[in-house]
């Protein structure tokens, strides 16, 4: 019986995302709905970046990593969200509150990194076209997805061993509608601020480096850009940067205001709408946004349309 009651206690109980609002049926409804259209759409584009051989080129092997993050962020958080909608109830076990912990971690850091390195990767293709296959070799492109899954695995193991090493002995009921480092360290009965400082160092760290490398790359390639005399070679050079800018502006829009705003300008609704967009809503934009504003795609997408008998009458 004591152990029983040892694992009961040593559970979680989330608050629902949906308890906070009178019309939860309708938002759960449109988070599904998210969560389905993110999933077939990262997925599509997997497929397509597998089949069609003229997307086997390194920007869509890494946007292919970048599929892959959005495929399994949303798949940690949503369907445990769904399941307490339905159920009625948000208990999650300690063993569980770990995982999400490690694998958000993993793929948020993972995802900031890669992010960064597509930016490179855009301004070798926009500064240094010629030199592109050798500087944007296979081994290139491998190195620089290792390093994004390295540096996540990395910054997860630390924050999730860290975080689950301080007693939780008073309330277990956690602020948000999944474990996340922030809203955990509230419910610790010990002083956590030495850590929490650390954390805000560390994730001003994080964003910084990334963001001086994206914002580099790209003041490089935007004078690069303004001293082509075509318009057609301007054009066609902000085509193939707008997508990543775009995501970019998503990612790290989010994450700063998590991770760089000092916690007291932080409230439980505000950081559970800013969650809901990163886990939810950016990973279903992302291949919106690269099919609408990419010509190579729709063209592998139309090829796949017609290959099934399904050629849409233009």
């Amino acid at each position: 019986m004591g152990d029983v009651n040892q694992s009961v206690a040593s559970d979680f109980i989330l608050v629902g995302l949906f308890s906070r609002s009178g019309s939860g049926q309708p938002l759960f409804s449109l988070v599904s709905t998210m969560f389905i259209m993110g999933l077939l759409g990262n997925m599509t584009l997997l497929f397509l970046m597998h089949m069609d051989s003229r997307l086997h080129t390194p920007m869509y092997f890494l946007l292919s990593q970048l599929s892959l993050f959005d495929i399994g962020f949303p798949l940690v958080t949503i369907p445990k969200m769904a399941s307490d909608f339905l159920q009625g109830e948000g208990s999650i076990s300690f063993g569980g509150c770990a995982a999400q912990i490690f694998f958000l971690t993993l793929m948020g850091v993972a995802e900031g990194v890669l992010l960064a390195l597509m930016s490179y990767d855009r301004y070798v293709a926009v500064c240094h076209p010629l030199r592109y296959p050798v500087l944007m070799r296979h081994q290139v492109c491998l190195l620089m997805v290792g390093s994004s899954w390295l540096a996540g695995v990395l910054n997860a193991s630390i924050q999730t061993s860290i975080t689950l090493s301080f007693p939780y002995c008073a309330s277990h009921i956690v602020d948000h509608f999944f474990c996340e480092v922030p809203a955990l360290l509230k419910l610790s009965c010990a002083d956590t601020s030495a850590y929490e400082l650390v954390l805000s160092i560390s994730g001003v760290l994080i964003l910084v480096f990334p963001l001086s490398l994206i914002a580099t790359s790209y003041g490089l390639v935007f004078r690069a850009v303004l001293g082509m005399r075509s318009g057609e070679a301007r054009n066609k050079a902000f085509a193939t940067c707008s997508s990543h800018i775009t995501v970019v502006g998503l990612f790290y829009g989010t994450a700063v205001f998590m991770y760089m705003v000092p916690g007291a300008y932080h409230n439980p609704h505000v950081d559970n709408v800013i969650s809901l967009f990163y886990s939810a809503v950016t990973p279903t934009l992302n291949p919106l946004i690269y099919s609408l504003r990419n010509r190579e795609v729709q063209m592998a997408l139309v090829k796949m349309v017609s290959r099934v008998g399904l050629r849409p009458k233009w």
